[in-house]
């Protein structure tokens, strides 16, 4: 920061220095290095307007910036030891001590209990061998490094504070105990100690006042329970830090017997404020109930960490998303750890939530020191529940039986759960359990321990349940469930580590049968597929790119013939005369009949178009998924047992109940929701207004064009993104603009489908939406658009954009296609009973797919909306494996095992070095300009090398679960010839 100009440049280099002195001279900034705001793109000029600290009130922290710690006189300057010549000249003890009730200061450093009433009862006790206070500075919640960065940025308030302490409640002596793994604020905390001796503000008769009071350090050994006062006591008398049963209370007896007053560093911080401004002052920040400010540590998955300071009362949505900026790119907030380890977590549908004491405590946290961690979606409840739980086991004294055990029993019964050995009945044990040990623990680590447990079970009991009966963890954290997180993240089960193993053997031909065993699609998936894989590949975590596993896997299908795969036929006895109606052609659809074919089951599949493919054929275009491609892979789906009638539309050619009527033992609807959403704006029925997938089915199908001139496109997902492309290539089409009311970070689209769009030249305009349409003579001619601004959080954990007023503007346009979402056509529910419809989906059991009718099922689009090709896949595997169950008179469910890989793939001895290129092989892509005119395939297969390098960049995951069998023969029969 210079001065005056109070210009903040934040991450310059010495090589800035020149432009930043130059600029303070003239009395001006150099924008160049200035902060600018990531969402906004506005340059801050003063750190007042940069959106992490404006929101704060930096009481505390703001004193640091502008003190030297080692220097006395920059913080006397500052109004430093003032408050303690007032409280020593003009103040007797009661004094202060009303003073310090009129200011409802509230301990800082756990349940927040007034700080009057403690240093109160100091004062009422009679000890003729003297009294002692005592600064907390034993900071050990992971993560929480508030009491350290006042130490070291301004020890000298802690001492003026505890001065003034010392005054009002009698006493002579103090310490401060702070963690030995602080030598910095040690080192500041010992000089500042020395020099107010020197200057007379510490000792024998300070300030000729006669009062005496000194101050010594003492470093604690690192232990966490002796944070509770009464351990921290024993700790200080030299012995065993344990905590004892209370009463007496330490303000009866503590150190040596004799009357002490604790209190953390952010608390005895307050006190010169106070005492300065007044308690009444004071007093006017924060709520009725928790006055003040406080600080926290904000770290973990958000755009910006760092220490905090808020008035109380401020909402938990404020310091993340406002504060914090919110998520990392690419996450989603879900949820809050505060308090430290003894803390809870909070949701994100409770950010509303105000911080105080009172409701934190309702919220099942606590406000503890200040620790806040951010969570977000790549983060696992469970396992974090069990982190907690480690540390509180790990750090309980053992004095008491249940904390000491139940801790234990609690990280023991987690372990089971994150391993798969998790059952329902040890989610209620868990719950009880912690109800135990925070009922029947002595201190405050025990009776809080298990908050994480018990906060996460409450809010997060659906996590628990996916990871016991489903035997997955949707972050693919838990080693045990998850394995090797590129296969658990597959919806299909494919196991991209091994066919990434197999190209670098130049084993093409297995590697083809590892991934068409898994999926009947797999050089659609190739070039669709949302590639979960990638987001979740665990060199990612390391800093580089994940690997290229979807272009690995085009490579594969792009070289071996299909032929090589002969699928494995296991005919079902109770087959013969069974018969099964598939409603839809699409992904999900042929899924369910090919693998109900191969347990010879006879099915017929009906789909309204002329042709099948669904999505594939209808939405999709041709420069991402050619044609050809689609059909090869369908007509190898299709044999003696699949019949195909097309042109057969539900609801209009035959019903459900017909289907039944007419023999079909089961049915399975896999329609699809290719009904766009209208907008319900002014102008939305002119002629040249197209919803999104009517547009792509007329050029998919018939080759019929209906976007002319300039072309805008609502929307911000695939469907939008390929609507915009398909529109550009047409001919007589000038110009294509994508409109979305959020910002490109929260496009649902493909972040290649992006850029490949931008890079075609397809115009992007972002936080606008539609008011109005304007046309002449019944045709479009222009858009009434609004400019967004990001507004409150809503449930989805996204900013909402809210209109700015008087924003409006138009832009002329020919044609607009609306991509803003789709829903689930008439599929004829009237006339099917125990069929249920929710926000225009079939309503199904997420397990069996089954509907509340029996031998009716649903899966895809039909069921969950739009989504992608892979998870439609993955729905017809399931619908073809409960359908199967249901004819065969079995339970439909069947136990949940997890994903590990269990076949060894020996590894290449020529691995990268640390010296090789560890970079992303990049996919050969037609020029922007050929793509813009043509609607051939747009991105090339990788050649023998590139796949290669590409696949050496592996992990190998598997190999932590799998071993070599020689190896493992070789340990149990040793060579016993050289014993």
């Amino acid at each position: 920061v210079t001065e005056p100009q109070g210009a903040f440049y934040p991450k310059i280099d010495t090589g800035d220095i020149p432009a930043v002195v130059d600029a303070a001279v003239t009395g001006e900034c150099a924008e160049d290095l200035l902060y600018r705001n990531p969402t906004t793109g506005e340059v801050c000029r003063c750190l007042e307007e940069i959106p992490f600290f404006a929101k704060q009130q930096r009481t505390l922290l703001g004193r640091n910036q502008r003190l030297d710690p080692i220097r006395l006189f920059g913080y006397l300057a500052e109004g430093g030891y003032e408050a303690l010549a007032k409280a020593l000249a003009e103040s007797t003890p009661e004094e202060i001590i009303d003073e310090m009730k009129r200011s409802g200061l509230r301990g800082r450093g756990g349940a927040g209990f007034p700080t009057a009433e403690k240093w109160e009862m100091a004062r009422r006790q009679n000890s003729g061998d003297g009294k002692y206070v005592v600064c907390n500075a034993d900071e050990g919640d992971p993560g929480a490094y508030m009491d350290r960065s006042i130490l070291e940025g301004n020890p000298h308030s802690i001492i003026e504070g505890m001065v003034i302490g010392g005054k009002a409640m009698g006493a002579t002596e103090g310490f401060v105990f702070v963690r030995h793994e602080y030598p910095l604020a040690i080192k500041h905390l010992l000089i500042a100690l020395r020099m107010a001796r020197e200057y007379g503000l510490l000792g024998e008769n300070i300030l000729d006042t006669g009062l005496d009071f000194d101050i010594s350090i003492v470093k604690s050994a690192g232990a966490f329970v002796c944070g509770e006062e009464t351990a921290l006591i024993r700790t200080i008398e030299g012995a065993v830090g344990e905590p004892r049963q209370r009463p007496p209370f330490p303000t009866e007896s503590g150190i040596n017997g004799r009357p002490t007053c604790i209190n953390n560093v952010e608390t005895w911080a307050n006190v010169s404020i106070i005492m300065t401004q007044g308690g009444d002052e004071y007093a006017r920040v924060g709520t009725s109930t928790s006055k003040g400010t406080k600080v926290f540590s904000v770290v973990g998955r958000i755009r910006n960490t760092g220490l905090v300071e808020v008035p109380m009362g401020t909402s938990i949505k404020e310091i993340v998303y406002e504060i914090g900026g919110g998520p990392l790119e690419g996450g989603r907030i879900k949820a809050v750890q505060i308090g430290g380890p003894s803390g809870g977590c909070i949701p994100h549908w409770h950010f509303d939530l105000p911080i105080d004491y009172e409701s934190l405590t309702q919220a099942g946290a606590i406000m503890g020191s200040g620790g806040m961690i951010v969570m977000d979606d790549s983060t696992c409840m469970v396992d974090i529940a069990k982190y907690f739980m480690s540390f509180l086991k790990d750090e309980s004294c053992g004095k008491c039986y249940t904390c000491r055990k139940g801790t234990q029993r609690m990280w023991e019964i987690l372990d089971d759960i994150t391993q798969g050995r998790g059952t329902l009945a040890h989610l209620d044990l868990l719950e009880e359990l912690g109800r135990t040990v925070a009922d029947s623990s002595m201190c405050g680590l025990g009776q809080s321990a298990a908050n994480p447990v018990l906060s996460t079970l409450r809010h997060f009991w659906g996590e628990y349940e996916r990871h016991v009966v489903d035997k997955q963890c949707d972050a693919y954290v838990c080693r045990g469930l998850t394995g090797a997180p590129c296969q658990a993240a597959c919806p299909v089960g494919t196991e991209p580590w091994r066919y990434a193993a197999l190209i670098t053997r130049g084993e093409y031909d297995e590697a083809y049968r590892v991934i068409r065993e898994a999926n009947p699609f797999p050089s659609v998936c190739a070039r669709v597929c949302d590639h979960r894989c990638e987001q979740h590949c665990r060199l990612a975590q390391t800093g580089q790119d994940p690997v290229a596993l979807r272009a690995l896997k085009r490579f594969v299908t792009d070289n071996v013939d299909p032929s090589v795969y002969k699928p494995e036929r296991r005919i079902d006895p109770l087959a013969a005369g069974k018969k099964v109606a598939v409603v839809g052609a699409g992904p999900a659809g042929l899924t369910a009949a090919h693998h109900l074919s191969l347990r010879g089951y006879k099915t017929q599949v009906f789909e309204a178009e002329d042709r099948p493919g669904g999505l594939l054929t209808q939405g999709i275009p041709v420069f991402r998924l050619p044609q050809e491609v689609v059909q090869k892979e369908i007509d190898a789906l299709i044999d003696e047992n699949v019949t195909l009638s097309c042109g057969k539309m539900l609801g209009r050619d035959f019903t459900v109940d017909s289907l039944f009527a007419d023999g079909f033992d089961a049915v399975f609807l896999a329609v699809g929701a290719h009904q766009s959403w209208r907008m319900d704006i002014p102008g939305e029925d002119l002629a040249g207004v197209y919803p999104s997938m009517e547009f792509l089915k007329a050029w998919n199908l018939r080759g019929e064009s209906l976007a002319r001139g300039r072309v805008g496109v609502i929307g911000g997902g695939n469907s939008a993104l390929d609507a915009a492309r398909v529109a550009l290539r047409q001919e007589g089409v000038t110009e294509a603009t994508v409109f979305y009311r959020r910002t490109r970070q929260e496009m649902p689209a493909f972040a290649e489908e992006i850029e490949g769009a931008l890079e075609e030249g397809i115009k992007l305009e972002l936080l606008v939406s539609p008011v109005k349409l304007h046309g002449e003579d019944g045709h479009l001619v222009a858009a009434e658009l609004v400019v967004n601004q990001l507004g409150e959080v809503d449930k989805s954990g996204r900013r909402r954009p809210v209109a700015r007023t008087g924003s409006e503007y138009r832009v002329p346009l020919d044609t607009l296609i609306v991509a803003i979402s789709e829903a689930v056509s008439d599929i004829g529910a009237g006339d099917i009973s125990g069929l249920e419809l929710r926000d225009g989906a079939v309503s199904v059991d997420e397990r069996t797919l089954a509907t509340g009718r029996p031998g009716l099922f649903a899966g895809g689009d039909v069921a969950t909306g739009p989504n992608t090709v892979i998870d439609a896949v993955a729905a017809g595997k399931r619908a073809a494996g409960a359908i199967e169950r249901y004819l065969q008179g079995r339970d439909l469910v069947l136990p949940a095992e997890p994903r590990i890989p269990t076949v060894y793939v020996e590894p290449l001895v020529d691995l990268p070095e640390d010296g090789d290129d560890m970079r992303r092989v990049k996919v050969h892509m037609q020029s922007p300009e050929q793509r813009r005119h043509s609607f051939a395939e747009v991105e090339d297969t990788f050649t023998v090398e590139d796949a290669a390098r590409e696949a050496k960049r592996c992990l190998r995951c598997d190999l932590e679960f799998t071993s070599c069998p020689e190896a493992e023969d070789a340990i149990r029969e040793p060579d016993r010839g050289h014993g």
